[in-house]
């Protein structure tokens, strides 16, 4: 793992699609090949590794380097929400802070047995769908993607959570599909990356379908048009999480009158908001006369 890391620093490659360091690349490359979860892998550390596994994370490793191609992309693995996941290049990489929120049950904003109806929008490989169903056991979720190639890849992922009579994959263009439809709670990782900042991604995010970064000039097209809509798919006392990433800032500014509720994770992260049925409904004028809806 140590022999990896130096690699990884000395190639200075990105992370960010699922670790944040060369340390944490390392392990989880190391875990893969010996079969073991990323967060059992301490337990391991000193046994020794045979002569196949050593040329096989050798090669991984080598892989890596040369392609900048994320770690997930190599493994055709993902970890969110304490959960495993199939991922290919037909999706970006699972990395949604909201995960630490699906895990706490998005207390104490919503009262969990009243959850029966999630929409997960953009839904990509349908992990946020599926962490939500394991969440609220009671609640059947729709997952939502533009993108029929997406769709496939959460399709064999809710297969593989046995969560098939459960979780219902929708084809849309955000809420396109879904009239007349409402929810107790919708969680969205929509696009939010400017034009600008598109140009200077680092190598590992080009390895990612375009359609779920980009999101016009400013990064708010898609955020934008999905606040001006949430208000006709919310149930009374539903609520809205969103996650915009570096958009964030650009988002508070556009609209500087309205209460986003900014969640901060454990590590200090905020730009995951909620905002309830009731304040959408209040403040949906500012979003439809907005440019980018």
């Amino acid at each position: 793992m140590r022999a990896v890391e130096r690699r990884f620093r000395r190639a200075k490659l990105h992370y960010g699609h699922g670790t944040a360091s060369a340390r944490d690349e390392a392990a989880w490359l190391v875990s893969h090949v010996l079969r073991t979860a990323p967060a059992r892998l301490a337990s391991r550390l000193t046994r020794p590794v045979t002569e196949s596994q050593t040329r096989k994370i050798e090669a991984l490793a080598a892989e890596r380097i040369a392609t900048r191609k994320p770690l997930a992309y190599l493994l055709h693995e993902a970890w969110f929400a304490g959960l495993k996941f199939h991922i290919d290049e037909r999706v970006i990489v699972p990395r949604s802070l909201t995960g630490e929120f699906i895990q706490e049950r998005f207390q104490p904003w919503i009262e969990v047995k009243r959850v029966r109806r999630i929409l997960d929008l953009c839904s990509g490989s349908g992990c946020m769908a599926i962490a939500c169903a394991l969440a609220f056991p009671r609640a059947r979720v729709d997952a939502a993607d533009i993108s029929n190639d997406a769709l496939a890849v959460a399709r064999r992922n809710v297969e593989e959570h046995g969560l098939r009579k459960r979780v219902r994959l929708i084809r849309s263009d955000l809420f396109g599909a879904l009239r007349g439809k409402r929810y107790d709670l919708i969680v969205t990782n929509p696009p939010y990356v400017g034009r600008a900042e598109m140009k200077t991604l680092p190598p590992e995010y080009r390895h990612e379908p375009g359609l779920a970064l980009a999101s016009g000039e400013l990064g708010l097209d898609a955020i934008t048009r999905i606040l001006a809509q949430a208000p006709r798919h919310l149930a009374r006392g539903g609520i809205l999480v969103a996650e915009v990433g570096n958009s964030a800032a650009t988002l508070q500014a556009n609209f500087p009158s309205v209460p986003f509720l900014w969640l901060t994770t454990t590590l200090g992260d905020e730009s995951v908001f909620l905002m309830t049925e009731e304040e959408l409904a209040r403040h949906r004028r500012a979003f439809t006369t907005s440019k980018s809806s």
